[in-house]
């Protein structure tokens, strides 16, 4: 009898594949740690800091929404007019220090947000809003 020297072997290596597998399992596990969904990432302030910025003008708002400028009471309408008035003429870059409650609504501070955005579009300046805070206890 005549045996044929070419044998056809019929096996696959495993390690190929796993290899394979792995780095398709890395891929995929990397490009979806960059997608990331509709949320908002919201830093928010830190009281542990003594970081102190400085202080062009200060509004308060109190535990019944009332507005003050410094030392001036006022109401929505008045509020952009004396934050306005309280930077001082060329100052470009002033910040305005909301020294809020804690009882009162986002809504308010918004609306302080708005107005000092107001007026840096009307003097195409860079204000900023500095959300203060309490030290920790």
């Amino acid at each position: 009898m005549l045996q044929s020297r070419n044998q056809i072997r019929i096996e696959t290596s495993s390690s190929t594949m796993s290899d394979l597998v792995f780095l398709l399992l890395v891929f995929f596990m990397i490009t979806s740690t960059l997608i990331s969904p509709n949320a908002v990432k919201l830093l928010l302030p830190e009281s542990g800091s003594k970081t102190m910025a400085k202080q062009n003008v200060t509004v308060y708002i109190d535990e019944n929404h009332n507005f003050q400028v410094g030392d001036v009471p006022t109401d929505i309408n008045g509020l952009q007019g004396l934050i306005a008035g309280g930077i001082q003429q060329g100052v470009t870059d002033a910040c305005v220090v909301l020294r809020s409650d804690k009882t009162v609504p986002v809504q308010y501070v918004v609306n302080v947000i708005d107005a000092v955005n107001a007026i840096n579009e009307q003097t195409g300046s860079k204000h900023k809003v500095i959300l203060a805070t309490s030290p920790k206890k």
